[in-house]
């Protein structure tokens, strides 16, 4: 990444005064040379310094290896394939949470230096605009959350996976951490025998040896790096057919196989029901990863999904909502994952479509209303606007909140901004909106801009001013089709991060309505959370 353009060393001279130009010119090189490095950014309005601008990666391959103990770093080595996009002296990476033993630029040995989350790079030669270049860094990964550090490796009772959003994928390797930058992945992963791996996309061999194996899985389809997964431990592979042959394969904790079994069944119908409202799945595979750990959150890792196991063993939570979660996180492979966003701001693409297909699901498959947790949402909105900003302009992670982004105001709030769209412009017109963004954005990024046109083109009509109020208001619009609707003032007593601040759905929560908890929940009034449940 650039950090510093490319020096021009050399102006023209004249045979009067080249020596002491010459001695000018040098000295402005060497002055180039030692300026500091900093941490750069790609300019997001959330995550200001994530990401690096000067070059887009085309691949990564990573390789880890798992000492059998999950409290121990691993041993790492990152290579990563990009194309510069400008002329670069200096190739900024994200990463945070690691010991760099050696970087190599194409083949050569590079100095390397950090500055505050970015490993700083410098190369033996300037990289010139538009050239592939091969980045290898060796280093360790660290699965032990530094002070003040959330996300990243999460450590299971036999072992370890990945939650990397919305900005901790450096913290497991070093990368250009951020969305609009998507890449294929290759991931080699050597542990005990004991142990089996799994990760995004789809096997590519695994070699055995004597106490070790060295698994190997691919990605068919580019991936942004707050996606990527890692599974290691005591695991059972279960394999289903999904429609049209989809390979459909779970990994559970192999001791919990046969308890977990009634679940996995469920994937492939759920799947062919995503497929009969948005089109064909968007990938080579899927599954679910039952983890045991602790997260207090699921999450939508692409092809493979992350999911607490006592999600589906706690008897607290009705059968109907455990699948409408489900739910929630396969209709991300679609939105989120294969459409991804192109900035932060635009994630209510992610989560108001994920909450919007979990509460028809839970409408159609469970009879629970859309329309009645809608009117629950609207009379919340103008509360989750004002704690957590409207829809498509959610207000900056305040310092050391771990909920960061993900506060109701982009789950149900933007699932009701979706459903003020239906009443707007109709069923038919809004399903053939779905089907068509997921079609023309597949495998890239788009925005909410790139959205509120296409809905417009669809439904013939200029629905500018219908998004610019529902999605950028700080007070909701009324509700097409439902005057009635009231939304409850905000209460100054709810604090500064508002009623947010009680909801789990704050932090990714994806729940199923306020009038569906389980009893004893301890939910505290929100429409989109179960409990203490939240799905990202």
């Amino acid at each position: 990444m650039l950090l510093t353009p490319r020096s021009r060393c050399m102006p023209r001279i004249s045979r009067h005064h080249k020596a002491a130009l010459l001695a000018s010119a040098v000295s402005v090189c060497l002055l180039a040379a030692a300026a500091p490095a900093e941490p750069l950014g790609v300019g997001d309005r959330l995550y200001p310094y994530l990401g690096n601008p000067g070059y887009d990666v085309a691949s990564y391959d990573l390789s880890f290896t798992y000492p059998g103990r999950n409290d121990k770093p691993l041993e790492a080595v990152t290579t990563i394939d990009a194309r510069t996009t400008a002329d670069l002296e200096r190739i900024n990476l994200d990463f945070a949470h690691g010991t760099v033993r050696s970087v190599e630029v194409d083949g050569h040995p590079a100095d390397f230096t950090s500055a505050g989350e970015d490993l700083v790079v410098t190369p033996d030669h300037p990289l010139s605009e538009g050239s592939w270049t091969r980045i290898t860094v060796r280093h360790t990964s660290d699965p032990v959350p530094a002070k003040d550090q959330d996300g990243g490796w999460v450590r299971t009772s036999d072992g370890l996976a990945m939650a990397n959003q919305a900005d901790a994928a450096h913290l497991v390797f070093p990368c250009n951490d951020h969305p609009s930058d998507k890449a294929m992945f290759t991931f080699h992963v050597t542990a005990p025998n004991a142990y089996t791996v799994v990760a995004n996309g789809l096997p590519a061999g695994a070699d055995r040896g004597a106490s070790t194996t060295t698994w190997t899985y691919r990605t068919q389809h580019p991936m942004a790096t707050e996606l990527a997964q890692v599974s290691i431990g005591r695991s059972a592979v279960v394999h289903h057919d999904g429609p049209d042959g989809l390979a459909v394969r779970d990994v559970v904790p192999a001791a919990d196989q046969k308890a977990l079994d009634p679940w996995l069944a469920k994937t492939p119908d759920q799947i062919a029901w995503m497929e009969s409202k948005v089109g064909k799945f968007p990938f080579e595979t899927y599954g679910v990863l039952m983890a045991q750990a602790s997260t207090g959150f699921e999450l939508e890792t692409q092809t493979l999904s992350l999911f607490e196991k006592n999600l589906f063993t706690e008897p607290a939570y009705p059968k109907w909502y455990v699948e409408s979660v489900m739910v929630h996180e396969l209709s991300h492979q679609w939105f989120g994952d294969s459409v991804s966003p192109r900035t932060w701001s635009d994630v209510w693409l992610n989560e108001g479509h994920a909450t919007w297909y979990e509460a028809l699901y839970a409408e159609e498959k469970a009879h629970r209303p859309m329309e009645d947790r809608m009117k629950l949402a609207y009379a919340s909105s103008d509360r989750w606007r004002e704690a957590g900003g409207p829809p498509a302009l959610p207000k900056a992670p305040a310092p050391g909140q771990k909920i960061g982004i993900f506060r109701p105001n982009i789950y149900d709030g933007a699932a009701l901004v979706l459903y003020a769209l239906r009443q707007e412009i109709g069923r038919q017109a809004f399903e053939r909106l779905e089907r068509v963004w997921v079609r023309v954005h597949r495998d890239s990024t788009a925005t909410t801009a790139d959205f509120a046109q296409l809905a417009s083109t669809i439904s013939g009509r200029d629905l500018s001013g219908f998004f610019k109020a529902w999605l950028y208001g700080e007070k909701t619009p009324p509700m097409p089709g439902h005057p009635d609707w009231m939304s409850q003032a905000p209460a100054s007593s709810t604090g500064p991060q508002g009623h947010a601040a009680h909801d789990r759905a704050g932090a990714k929560g994806r729940g199923a309505g306020a009038n569906a908890r389980p009893a004893g929940s301890g939910a505290h009034g929100n429409a989109g959370g179960v409990g203490s449940r939240s799905a990202r």
